[in-house]
């Protein structure tokens, strides 16, 4: 039967469950409750602050939701007490080093020995040296064992650190420890995209840490120095977009130079004679005054030899400074290498940690500045070796990446340690497998890898490198000719990755996927496999004994793939299916047909080709004889798409089967309440009521009456779940809902009790108003007893069911297309419409009906799925502010990509389309985009190496500049040299005259972006955009080209792959959210601090779950009024978003901003503005000036400048707020009543009355309309508005004094008011979205039963109000001070 867990899924992607940022809901903190900006005056429930998280988190929860073991709800109550099991007491023992003063260190019992070694490795005072053991009482410790396993080791013990021999392998990571740590302030790595290192520019603009500057500037009086002027590019309607700032130089990267060359000697390797003295390598040395050494590495450290460039003498040199370390003996032949290396770890160790950790996933910048190329040793070393076979950490051969994958998926997970060790060594594994897949891609794209079948063409040929095999995203041996030839071969490896995420996200022991990661470089698309042991060994159609090779002509399946995979097919809701072989025998499958099943030599289940784990998306499959539903119809659905894989995304499955789950629970409640008001009327002529079931209804009736509040009970985990910001799901849910299921062709079967559902059958699948929705749900009071129903149904085997109630449940379950008679299952079978699969004829009745079912899921795609991703931007809960967010926004609710153009002609017919421009525009610039980057994907194959930077810089002339005849300059030598050529392009990948490029030209580029919008997204827009782009962009010299080939730095590839999951941390933060959103804030702080542990022990220190995490500790920190945690809690977000998301992403600027506030309530008002002003630059660069969240930033900006006093720059920001605030919020909108009163401050505090009063009367119109007389809101205005009259008049006076007595009037001294800094602060707070509410005992009882209440309503799906009414129906009750 159903288990509840796994069947509504922990969230629905309609609606981020992950919404740290607007903090606390109705709350009752400790005396100060923060409410949401009730009077939708600030930030309400909806902003922007929500994409910024709930977006970034959104892709992992799909991932997580499912758990499969259902630990989702029960594992919660286990989990509290494990933890406290985990966090054993740390201890202090004494570290006494060679030549430094012993020093104490905290320790944990779980640390290993190792992690010990990290940190002296890391120390300023111990950082030079690598090679030495640490000994407890003249025992060497094991580096592997855990500190807790160590005999005699206590509090106090002291450790020592002893100097070791060193091996080759010890002496080369000395020097390349020492290169670290000479190179570590440079970016250049960062630049480069190397090594997971990625930039951060956070501690430019706080001038270092600010924990420390913090306490430094407490004074306060600072305010007079502050310079606030922005740079003119930052002030509102600047038209200059500066690329430089972007990347602000740090002065401390100005390096510091220790060394001039530090390199490998040429005397490489030792003879034997040397060897057998012990010497291991030689290096060559130039110190910065010029000196040139030799240095031998021997076994018992680093020494001068008499070696020269030309004459080979490894005797030592007089004096010979035989050091353990090179840091020592450079620091004694060179006084300027002692000086700048110890000025460096000076500042090395000054940095946060979070500027200096590599972060799990390589981050790539799109700008650079022109770096010097730097002679570096160990750079050179790693690209020839290409660290092919070479990993450092495992002695002597590759890694054996499918056996790892496997074995950690294999670890116990019975209880939490269990579990995070689990989970740590699969992402750690994982994360290193993305860096290896990669570097290996890059090389194979390159030339620099040999084909296992070096003899076919380019195109066909595959490689295997470090143990991962790849191969091209081409159509090979028309593998792909039915489904679309290359573009479905290009299709597929995605599609595949998706199946391999949900089936690791599902993860049923026994069931192994491989280790994938699709990359695109250089117009290519390599997948990186792990391998299946003894795959290679023989032939394709002897290993595969589950599912088809051929798409479906030769079917064969196995017992223990049906049982393994029956474990995932309610998850991923795959339906169990039989199909046709070639010999029509039947055969039973439980995925699609190409899913393949493979035993590997070491005896495990694997399973690959996932491409279709999902049901196929009917609006981009056009079937012959298939008519789709009206509304699709209409769209002008099914369109022709470029292959035949198109799917729908697992949260539109997701969300279909959800919205289906509440249309099932009206059915049944519905067909009770029929059932009742028959009874009650005594008609006994329906047919199949008999009088005894019917007493049986009755009594059961009168039960689920006093059973409610139960069903309410065991319901909740679900309702809460499934929405964060109820309102919007549940009332498009409900409405849509009653539409899709009732225009089905099952209407006939349906009993004719279900008349209240049959009025909005006729409105064709428009979303219909939230109101209609809401009426709707309220002529169904049955829907508790149809819930309970439902509950005992799933209890029992419904065999102890009275008839009457089982007929209800057989009619619901008709009626939604549940694949079960006595509950509610829907799912989907992955192989109708797949070419070539046929269906055995005793299965035709159940084909039907999923056929109906997939038209029903493309239906609900577009006449519900797309009006909410609307009506969500509209009342702006959903707010991308560049293509990666729209995308975001699209995916979370289950839209692809392709739906791009049906949602741009949508927003084109909404009636408040100018409220959606910034929307628009940011969806017209990805469509161009993505046009332009599949032409320029074919573009890039033609081209060869040499000539890379040349065509690049070409095509984007013809793309971006205006310059109307970009002409291609082809590298001068490879002209000559055409012969030799011939030889060498066969091995690299990409063929054809290798200058076609060059003949590419603006228009015909425009040309095709045109018909590529047309074929790919059916929209028509781009002829007009051409126009556009020629004005929009600062490229607008038509005498020379905006870019050279001297512009382009590098190439950089796009990497996908599986995101590893932190299931139970996840958990934590999400029950932390829920506390926090009953007003629970003390424990909801606990509950996301205990997450932050776990997110930290799984993932390391860096990753966006951990930003999010920071993010609503910082702002629980603010709320409880502790501002310095807070401060420093978000600083670290700022960092981390900066390092793991990149520095110009959306969340990064919304981190900014928060940050900001804490700065200002921390009395840091310079910091504050800067961290504001790079806020706003960044939001300029990626949206422009027209979007609503620059209203937010603006306000923030004029609020602290009128706080320092800078009135005239304050009034550009505020009133451009004003003016964006009116243009997307309408001008009757409590926001902008909010910025008329912030501007008339302003004016009253220059004493410019008149234009206070005008601003402020606008306001109170606003409140008066919107709220009535009688609120607070408008009475505070009111008051406010006799107060400036009051100054006008006083100043009126003054000035007629003045004009008639001249110089000698009696002047009255006029009260000029400072803003206070607490009143300010007030401000911000409120625009902010956080209001803090002093409130009596007897509030706070109100306010919890307030609460109670609320959740009791939306539980029984009636809590769809639309938002503003509710909070200010709450806001009446509390008054605000």
């Amino acid at each position: 039967m159903v288990s509840k867990t796994d069947d509504i899924p922990a969230s629905v992607p309609n609606c981020n469950p992950a919404d740290p940022a607007d903090g606390a809901q109705d709350g009752k903190g400790a005396g100060k409750a923060p409410l949401k900006d009730s009077c939708g005056c600030g930030h309400s429930a909806d902003t922007a602050m929500v994409n910024g998280d709930g977006a970034h988190e959104h892709t992992e929860e799909t991932d997580s939701k499912q758990d499969g073991n259902g630990e989702a709800d029960g594992g919660e109550e286990s989990n509290e007490q494990e933890v406290i099991v985990i966090q054993d007491t740390g201890f202090t023992v004494k570290i006494q080093a060679p030549g430094t003063e012993p020093f104490d260190l905290q320790v944990s019992p779980q640390e290993m020995v190792q992690e010990i070694h990290q940190v002296l490795m890391d120390r300023e005072d111990t950082c030079h040296r690598t090679c030495f053991s640490l000994q407890l009482d003249g025992n060497v410790l094991d580096n592997f064992a855990e500190l807790k396993s160590i005999e005699g080791l206590q509090e106090g013990s002291v450790l020592k650190v002893v100097e070791e021999p060193y091996t080759v392998r010890e002496a080369r990571i000395h020097v390349r420890h020492i290169r670290d740590l000479l190179k570590s302030l440079d970016p250049s790595d960062a630049y480069n995209g190397v090594d997971c290192n990625s930039l951060s520019f956070l501690s430019i603009f706080t001038d270092g840490d600010l924990g420390e500057t913090g306490k430094r500037k407490k004074k306060g009086s600072e305010m007079e120095q502050i310079d606030c002027t922005p740079p003119e590019h930052i002030l509102p309607g600047s038209k200059e977009r500066p690329l430089v700032p972007l990347q602000p130089q740090n002065k401390d990267w100005k390096p510091m130079q220790c060394l001039k060359v530090l390199t490998m000697s040429g005397w490489n390797p030792p003879p034997g004679n040397r060897k057998m003295h012990g010497d291991l390598m030689y290096l060559y040395i130039v110190t910065v005054e010029e000196r040139h050494v030799s240095v031998t590495a021997s076994t018992r450290g680093f020494y001068l030899n008499q070696s020269t460039t030309y004459t080979f003498n490894p005797k030592p040199a007089n004096p010979s400074f035989l050091s353990h370390s090179l840091v020592e003996l450079l620091s004694q032949i060179s006084p300027a290498f002692k000086k700048n290396f110890t000025a460096l770890q000076k500042k090395r160790v000054q940095r946060h940690p979070f500027e200096r950790i590599a972060t799990p996933f390589q981050v790539y910048s799109w700008t650079a500045p022109q770096v010097d190329h730097a002679m570096d040793c160990v750079r050179a070393e790693d690209a020839y070796t290409s660290r092919l076979g070479y990993e450092e950490h495992i002695p002597g051969q590759t890694r054996d990446w499918n056996e790892e994958l496997q074995t950690t998926r294999e670890l116990p997970r019975k209880n939490l340690p269990e579990r995070l060790l689990r989970e740590r060594a699969i992402f750690k594994v994982h994360s290193d497998f993305a860096a290896a897949a990669t570097r290996g891609a890059m090389a194979v794209i390159d030339g620099n890898v040999m084909a296992i079948n070096p003899g076919e063409e380019t195109r066909m040929q595959m490689f295997i490198w470090n143990n991962i095999f790849f191969s091209l995203g081409f159509d090979v041996r028309d593998h792909y000719r039915e489904l679309g030839g290359d573009a479905a071969a290009h299709a597929a490896p995605t599609n595949d990755l998706n199946g391999v995420r949900a089936y690791s996200g599902v993860d049923v022991e026994g069931l192994y996927t491989l280790g994938t990661v699709v990359v695109d470089y250089r117009g290519y698309r390599v997948t990186a496999q792990s391998i299946i042991p003894g795959i290679l060994e023989r032939e394709q159609e002897q290993s595969v004994i589950y599912g088809s090779i051929d798409f479906g002509k030769t079917v064969v399946s196995h017992g223990k793939y049906l049982e393994l995979l029956e474990k995932t097919s309610r998850p991923l809701k795959v339906q169990r299916h039989s199909v046709l072989n070639e010999k029509n025998d039947t055969v039973e499958l439980c995925s699609s047909v190409e899913c393949k099943g493979i035993i590997g030599n070491d005896g495990r289940h694997y399973i690959l080709d996932l491409l279709r784990t999902f049901p196929p998306d009917l609006n981009f499959l056009p079937v012959d004889g298939v008519e789709l539903s009206p509304e699709c119809q209409r769209l002008g659905f099914p369109r022709q798409h470029r292959h035949r894989l198109a799917c729908l995304r697992q949260e539109l499955i997701e969300a279909f089967v959800e919205h289906r789950y509440l249309l099932f629970m009206k059915m049944a409640a519905l067909q009770l309440m029929q059932h009742k008001a028959n009874r009650d009327s005594n008609k006994t002529d329906t047919p199949a009521i008999t009088e005894t079931s019917e007493t049986v209804t009755e009594s059961k009736a009168s039960t689920t009456q006093t059973d409610t509040a139960q069903t309410t009970a065991t319901d909740s985990s679900k309702a809460t779940d499934i929405s964060t910001d109820s309102t919007s799901q549940t009332d498009n849910a409900s409405t849509a809902a009653s539409q899709t299921g009732t225009d089905s062709e099952e209407n006939s079967s349906k009993p004719t009790t279900n008349g209240p559902v049959d009025p909005t059958a006729t409105q064709n699948g428009e979303c219909k108003g939230p109101l209609e929705g809401k009426e709707l749900e309220e002529s169904i009071p049955g829907l508790a007893q149809a819930k309970e129903l439902a509950e005992t149904l799933v209890a029992e085997d419904g065999s102890s069911i009275d008839p009457k109630s089982r007929e209800v449940v057989l009619n619901a379950c008709k009626a939604v297309g549940s694949i079960s008679d006595t509950a509610f299952d829907i799912r989907f079978n992955p192989d109708i419409f797949s070419p070539g699969v046929r269906f055995p004829e005793e299965s035709a009745d159940d084909i039907q009906k999923q056929k109906q079912l997939l038209k029903d899921a493309a239906a609900f795609l577009v006449s519900c799925q797309v009006p909410t991703l609307v009506k969500d931007c509209l009342d702006h809960s959903a707010l991308p502010m560049d293509g990666a967010s729209l995308t975001e926004a699209l995916h979370q609710r289950g839209i692809n990509v392709r739906y791009l153009g049906t949602v741009l002609e949508f927003m084109e017919k909404t009636p408040a389309k100018a409220q959606l421009e910034h929307i628009y525009r940011i969806g017209i610039t990805e469509l161009i985009t993505r046009c332009a980057k599949h032409i320029f994907k074919t573009y890039l194959q033609g081209v060869e190496l040499s000539a890379l930077s040349a065509a690049v810089s070409h095509f984007l002339n013809c793309f971006l500049s205006s310059f109307p005849d970009a002409v291609a300059h082809l590298p001068p030598d490879e002209l000559v040299s055409r012969r030799k050529n011939r030889k060498r392009r066969n091995r690299v990948p990409g063929s054809g005259d290798n200058t076609a490029w060059a003949s590419l030209t603006p228009s015909e580029l425009w040309k095709n972006i045109a018909s590529e919008a047309q074929k790919k997204f059916q929209s028509k827009l781009a002829y007009r955009l051409y126009f556009l782009k020629r004005c929009e962009y600062n490229f607008d010299s038509r005498h020379k080209p905006a870019f050279t080939e001297e512009d382009i730095l590098n190439i950089f590839p796009v990497v996908k792959h599986v995101n590893p999951k932190a299931t139970d941390a996840f958990h934590f933060f999400q029950s932390g959210q829920a506390k926090v959103q009953q007003g629970f804030l003390k424990e909801g702080c606990e509950l996301i601090n205990e997450a932050l542990n776990l997110f930290n022990n799984v993932y390391g220190a860096m990753h966006v779950e951990i930003c999010s995490c920071l993010r609503l500790l910082a702002r629980l920190n603010y709320i409880l009024g502790d501002h310095p945690e807070a401060l420093s809690n978000q600083q670290k977000a700022v960092l981390m978003s900066e390092r793991v998301l990149g520095i110009e992403h959306p969340n990064t600027i919304q981190e900014y901003m928060h940050l900001a506030l804490y700065c200002f309530a921390n009395n840091q008002l310079s910091t504050a503005l800067k961290l504001l002003y790079r806020a706003r630059y960044l939001m300029l660069l990626i949206c422009g000036e027209d979007h609503p969240e620059m209203a937010l930033l603006d306000s923030n900006i004029g609020l602290v400048l009128h706080g320092v006093m800078e009135y005239d720059l304050s009034l550009r920001f505020l009133e451009n707020a004003l003016t964006i605030n009116t243009k997307y919020h309408g001008p009757r909108s409590l926001k902008v009543a909010l910025s008329h009163h912030l501007v008339a401050r302003v004016y009253e505090s220059k004493a410019e009355f008149r234009s206070a009063l005008q601003h402020e009367k606008e306001g109170y119109t606003i409140y008066k309309n919107q709220m009535g007389e009688a609120h607070e809101k408008t009475k505070e205005s009111s008051e406010y508005l006799k107060y400036l009259t009051q100054q006008a008049v006083a100043l009126q006076r003054t000035m007629n004094e003045i004009y008639k007595n001249g110089s000698n009037a009696s002047i009255m001294p006029l009260k000029f008011t400072a803003p206070s800094m607490a009143t300010i602060l007030d401000q911000l707070n409120i625009i902010n979205g956080i209001i803090f509410i002093p409130l009596s005992p007897k509030d706070l009882e109100n306010l919890k039963a307030e609460v109670q209440r609320r959740q009791q309503l939306q539980e029984l799906g009636k809590g769809v109000e639309p938002a503003e009414d509710r909070s200010l129906e709450l806001e009446d009750k509390i008054p605000i001070d």
